[in-house]
């Protein structure tokens, strides 16, 4: 059933395209005919709208990879820095998930774990809805903050660093298997919200898989054995991205990268004082208005990332300071 929706929404795409295209190219012959100045704004306006609205669908043509179409985790991690880059993780955190509301996809914490004073060290979303994983799979990576920072009594500007790490959620059709003998188990009490009884168990499920590496973790649950079941799920979903990842690179496609959080290995960075702007390094997309930006207004700087990793593009961009 989902596929079939999503093949019904591409052809209607199409043909509303189509007949606005249509529709538009008569008005202008109309107002041409009839010396309609009016008739003639009104058709160009129209195909311009169908113009803007073709852009958008070419570039979800872009997600077409294998699991492009599923939903998706996305970890945010702190960099150095204590509370200053403990409050820009959460600000990142929010700013996917008031995007993926902008687009009403369910968003879930799976993860989270508060900062010292303020903000987060780390925390886990699960976002649901149709092509969640395609369009943020090119949001992996270290993101840089520039301002004045709230805690500091002097007014200096701080940068701060947070890491984000997408991967998709894998369904039923695709086996990964997992020696559980490869896997350390560890259990510990949640934090934050979540009602009385979450605080006074060992509910808390963390797995590391020693031949990668990798360490997923939940507490979304109040039962152990839910937090467990969910954390396999999180940990074959960490390991079929791997995969992924393994295949773009032997096709040299460029795979998003996790690296050290800090200066030099940033793909975006957002200053928000002395002067206001956001700018891919990647692609060299930029944006004006940071605030937008946080608020979840992502979609240009996505489009742009996903363009430049299957067309290629701009090089070497120069950041900012």
């Amino acid at each position: 059933m989902r596929e079939r929706t999503q093949l019904d929404d591409a052809v209607t795409a199409i043909r509303r395209l189509e007949q606005g295209l249509e529709d538009g190219a008569t008005l202008i012959e109309l107002g041409e005919m009839e010396g309609d100045a009016g008739s003639i704004r009104e058709g160009e306006e129209q195909i311009r709208a169908v113009q803007v609205e073709a852009a958008r669908r070419q570039i979800e043509t872009l997600l077409s990879g294998e699991a492009d179409g599923n939903d998706t985790y996305v970890e945010v991690h702190a960099g150095a820095g204590g509370t200053e880059s403990q409050d820009w993780a959460n600000m990142l955190q929010r700013m996917y998930a008031r995007w993926a509301e902008r687009r009403k996809y369910k968003v879930d914490i799976v993860e989270w774990s508060e900062g010292e004073e303020a903000g987060i060290k780390g925390a886990t979303l699960l976002i649901k809805g149709h092509n969640a994983y395609g369009w943020l799979k090119t949001e992996s990576g270290v993101h840089r903050l520039v301002r004045i920072s709230p805690y500091d009594s002097n007014a200096r500007r701080h940068t701060s660093f947070a890491s984000v790490w997408v991967y998709p959620v894998i369904d039923d059709r695709i086996t990964i298997e997992i020696k559980e003998s490869d896997c350390r188990i560890d259990t510990y009490r949640s934090s934050g919200a979540g009602g009385q009884h979450v605080n006074t168990t060992d509910s808390a499920v963390r797995i590391t898989h020693n031949p990668t590496g990798i360490v997923v973790a939940c507490q979304q649950e109040r039962s152990q054995h839910k937090n467990r079941a969910t954390a396999w799920n999180m940990l074959r979903a960490r390991l079929y991205e791997l995969e992924l990842k393994k295949r773009e690179e032997k096709a040299n496609a460029e795979a998003a990268s996790k690296t050290d959080i800090g200066w030099g290995h940033q793909i975006r960075s957002y200053v928000l004082q002395p002067y206001q702007l956001v700018k891919d390094l990647r692609t060299g997309a930029q944006s004006t208005s940071p605030d937008d930006v946080l608020d979840g207004d992502i979609d240009d700087l996505i489009e742009a990332s996903l363009a430049h990793r299957v067309y290629g593009g701009a090089e070497a961009v120069e950041d900012i300071d």
